[in-house]
């Protein structure tokens, strides 16, 4: 990193103080890399995972094989000061997860007498105790028959059998849904009630009394109730043995377990497919010595951290993710394209683009091949997101097989292209995967049965086309552009997805319409631009708590944190430089946020959950996110320093 001479001792006391920190912040990140060559940071989240995890293996009596003695100190320290369990960091504790958190203390052997279970039960019952409880969470206690199965939704198996173009199919759930839906369409049908040992039961967590508990499914007091219409219906044929086509359909579904499961072990890269698939073996009385069965625990334990004295599982990995993005922050902070570490990396990536057709062909008859998953292997599930980032690391760096760089690329943009959907946007998994209804039906309580295109996925693919030199057909360029002038909202923001939340998916979207269509857009990256400014808190940094997501009127407000004010920051970035006016008091008091926060060793605290799953229903805390996202704000605001001082 070398500079003019002739500059200013300001100028060079600033661009020296940011030097160092992004050396730091290199050394710090380079000294993660995998031998292999890849970055994988873990994925927290809150502990139903984990709890779930010991409620399987209790049911198949696999439990005293894993050191699950260190769970209960794992949970333990989760637990807060209100006795309860938190969906994110601060939230004061969330229901469902704190009745989860519960019964898995209570798996492990403690007694209800315990001082933790004690504050547990108090903040439970004071939140409306189990019968308040999301669907899942009552599926699993009616599994060891701390529930009645009679208070959770049929969902009939014969949806199994559906021709691929009848109006509605399993591929008209999202890829998570559908992954998690097939298995439990057997263990639904079949209701069993597992017995655990030492027996106990959950009485104690009915703020009405269990012997008052109505097990009728909530009513919306709007269209969707006729969903409780036929969830009697199904209830009824269930009772008297009327299922249409029921043992075909069980067939069809385990076939479709069996036929989904990767080399890996896994389902679709996740764990509640993990979690369910291995209930539906042991309904379905498979061996533990099973190969699928085994296969899949092995799966499981390769999701779990075990430390000293804990024992947690992640809900998922991100390696190709994590990888991407750590190449994009080395090259936008100056490290050469050729560096041997970035060409391990790439050649990493290269490797594990997917080449063979997924779920995503049921529904696109055209597209072909080429996209990347989120995991080591997922090869049911590329996704747009990841495929896009890892377009964009390939391009930025120099490997020994350019030919073969450029070809896996034009492969992906080609498969990308046939994946937009009809409104103009890309989802993250399926093509117009947008039947809004499934959410309404009981069974869908989180609101995350469907797939549809999203402003931040979307702003990612254009970003790629732009940022890379792409030819993507112009009419698809433009009804994407078109799709995101209808997300932007009234104050300038986009929502975000796949990240919290306002911030997260406007920073996208001005980084992807700084490259693809600067001139034309204007005024909508000025009003964006101009609501990035108006959150930034007092510190300089930027924040948003999760519960944006549930208040909108929250958008943008939240302490901040190192990874948002990243996402804030290259935003303001690259739209700076494709309005030629930089918004430089904002920036630089965003940067010397970064600059006095940074830890000793090159990197950032962050406790907050940044990554959402399901908004309002799931978060995730990227541990690499504080590590990245800040290295590829210092950068490009190093490099547009450079420019400045030379010009």
């Amino acid at each position: 990193m070398q500079t003019q001479n002739r500059v200013t001792s300001t100028q060079k006391v600033e661009l020296s103080n940011l030097t160092k920190a992004i050396i730091a912040s290199q050394n710090y990140i380079m000294s993660r890399q995998y031998p292999e060559g890849y970055w994988w940071g873990e994925l927290e989240s809150n502990i139903t995972l984990t709890a779930e995890t010991i409620l399987l293996h209790k049911i198949w009596k696999t439990d005293k094989t894993r050191p699950f003695h260190k769970v209960e100190t794992y949970l333990r320290r989760q637990q807060n000061e209100q006795g309860g369990w938190e969906l994110f960091y601060g939230d004061g504790g969330e229901l469902s997860t704190s009745v989860e958190a519960y019964m898995a203390l209570r798996l492990l052997g403690v007694t209800p007498e315990d001082p933790a279970l004690i504050r547990a039960k108090d903040f439970i019952l004071s939140q409306g105790g189990i019968s308040k409880t999301r669907i899942f969470t009552k599926f699993h206690l009616a599994l060891i028959g701390c529930y009645d199965w009679k208070g959770i939704p049929s969902i009939p198996p014969w949806i199994m059998l559906f021709p691929d173009n009848f109006p509605f199919t399993i591929y008209e759930m999202s890829s998570w849904a559908r992954e998690s839906t097939v298995p439990l369409l057997i263990v639904f049908d079949k209701k069993p009630i597992f017995e655990i040992e030492p027996a106990f039961n959950l009485d104690e967590l009915y703020a009405e009394g269990v012997e008052n508990v109505k097990y009728a499914l909530p009513r919306n007091h709007n269209w969707s109730d006729i969903f409780l219409g036929l969830d009697k219906l199904f209830k009824w044929t269930e009772k008297n043995n009327l299922v249409p086509f029921h043992k075909k359909s069980l067939q069809a579904a385990e076939r479709w377990m069996l036929n989904h499961q990767q080399e890996s072990g896994d389902w679709g890269g996740i764990m509640p497919p993990m979690v369910n698939s291995l209930i539906a073996f042991k309904v379905l009385n498979y061996d533990v010595a099973d190969p699928s069965v085994q296969r899949g625990f092995e799966a499981i334990d390769r999701f779990s951290i075990e430390e000293e004295d804990t024992y947690r599982v992640q809900a998922c990995v991100s390696p190709v993710w994590d990888t991407a993005w750590v190449i994009r922050a080395l090259v936008d902070s100056g490290l050469k394209p050729d560096h041997p570490s970035l060409v391990k990396a790439g050649e990493w990536l290269l490797d594990k683009q997917i080449l063979e057709y997924g779920d995503w062909a049921i529904k696109n008859k055209q597209g072909k091949p080429g996209g990347w998953a989120f995991e080591f292997i997922n090869r049911f599930y590329p996704d747009l997101d990841d495929s896009a980032v890892v377009v964009m690391a390939l391009n930025g760096i120099k490997l020994p097989d350019e030919n073969c760089k450029k070809a896996a690329i034009n492969r992906c943009l080609e498969w990308m292209a046939t994946m937009q959907c009809k409104p103009g946007g890309w989802a993250a998994f399926d093509v117009d995967n947008d039947q809004a209804w499934i959410n309404e039906i009981p069974y869908g309580d989180l609101k995350a049965m469907i797939d549809p295109n999203t402003a931040d996925v979307t702003a990612r693919v254009l970003e790629m086309v732009g940022s890379c030199g792409l030819k993507m057909d112009e009419n698809r360029v433009q009804k994407a552009l078109f799709y995101l002038e209808k997300e932007q909202e009234s104050d300038g923001s986009w929502f975000g997805r796949w990240g919290v939340n306002y911030i997260y998916g406007t920073s996208g979207v001005l980084s992807a319409l700084a490259v693809i269509a600067p001139n034309t857009h204007k005024p909508q990256m000025e009003k964006a631009v101009n609501w990035l400014i108006s959150c930034q808190n007092e510190d300089g940094g930027w924040g948003e708590t999760c519960w944006s997501y549930n208040d909108p009127s929250l958008k943008g407000t939240g302490v901040s944190t190192a990874s948002q004010t990243a996402w804030a920051l290259i935003g303001l970035l690259d739209a700076g430089e494709a309005l030629e006016t930089l918004a430089t008091d904002a920036i630089k008091r965003g940067i010397n946020y970064l600059l006095d926060t940074q830890t000793p060793d090159g990197t950032w605290e962050e406790a907050e959950f940044t990554g959402t799953g399901f908004p309002c229903h799931f978060y995730i805390r990227y541990h690499l996110y504080r590590h990245y996202f800040p290295l590829i704000a210092l950068g490009r605001y190093w490099k547009i320093g450079l420019k400045n001082l030379k010009g």
